[in-house]
């Protein structure tokens, strides 16, 4: 046994080991990492059998960019994995039998068309061989009909993605080509028919007299009391009593049954009488 067998046989169990951890891990981020270990694992398989430009591609494109972002997504994403594992082990014997049969199915196929095949049956290559030349020429030749429904059916998958999940915001504003082109001469102008509503005059304003006996009319027309409340819990202020005039009063008695009043008033000033 050489040491490309030998390390074929170590990679080809870190790729198997990996893979189970993928699907066994608790956390999502571990899973993540492990398809990463098993990523790497295939590409130096590849390498083994010689076919370093799909090695290169695969850790690439499939490591260097979608595994990244598959990390990303998961370690922003806040994920229930109480969930996710839920009914796990109850599935568990389903999915051992379907992997089962998928692992008879290709090594039946492998062992078909390779399985007395040895390295020194491939035909020796010349030096300056190309592998990337030679996929490039076999897939656009003598599979190119496959490779365009492939490339026809990811471009649907990706479309029907990116229909799916988009999210139109709110706050933002956006034109319609289609409901532009449909408009209508209606759909821009509309006629509303409304009731004409005719002002009230203004009011003529009051005579200085009226507004010192009767006070300003408001603009509602009702008439106010000519001494209006002041604000507040304030006493209204008493108005002035109008002066009488002094009254003397005759000399002599007073008729009998009659009571004498005093004038109101201020009481009259002294002065000399006549006897």
């Amino acid at each position: 046994m050489d040491v490309t067998t030998v390390l074929f046989f170590v990679f080809s169990l870190v790729t198997v080991g990996a893979a189970t951890r993928v699907i066994t891990a608790r956390n999502p981020v571990h899973s993540a990492l492990a398809l990463v270990l098993t990523f790497v694992s295939s590409a130096a398989i590849w390498l083994l059998m010689k076919a370093e430009f799909l090695g290169i591609v695969l850790v690439l494109v499939y490591v260097g960019a979608v595994m990244v972002l598959f990390l990303f997504v998961v370690m922003m994403l806040d994920i229930d994995l109480d969930r996710l594992r839920a009914g796990f082990w109850r599935s568990l014997p389903v999915a051992l039998f379907v992997a089962a049969i998928i692992v008879v199915e290709l090594a039946l196929v492998l062992w078909a068309h390779f399985g007395g095949a040895l390295e020194t049956d491939a035909p020796p290559l010349p030096a300056d061989y190309d592998n990337a030349k030679a996929l490039g020429e076999l897939l656009y030749t003598g599979y190119i009909y496959p490779l365009e429904i492939a490339g026809m059916v990811l471009l649907v998958a990706m479309v029907a993605a990116i229909s799916l999940t988009i999210r139109r915001r709110k706050d933002s504003k956006s034109q319609n080509p289609g409901q532009q082109v449909r408009v209508r001469a209606a759909d821009r102008v509309r006629l509303v028919s409304m009731p004409a509503v005719k002002p009230e005059p203004p009011q003529p304003p009051a005579d200085e007299g009226d507004a010192a006996g009767q006070g300003a009319a408001p603009a509602d027309g009702k008439p106010t009391s000519a001494a209006a409340a002041p604000a507040g819990n304030a006493p209204a202020p008493a108005a002035p009593a109008p002066s009488a005039p002094a009254v003397t009063p005759a000399a002599g008695p007073a008729p009998a049954g009659t009571a004498s009043t005093p004038p109101s008033g201020p009481a009259p000033a002294a002065g000399p009488q006549k006897s």
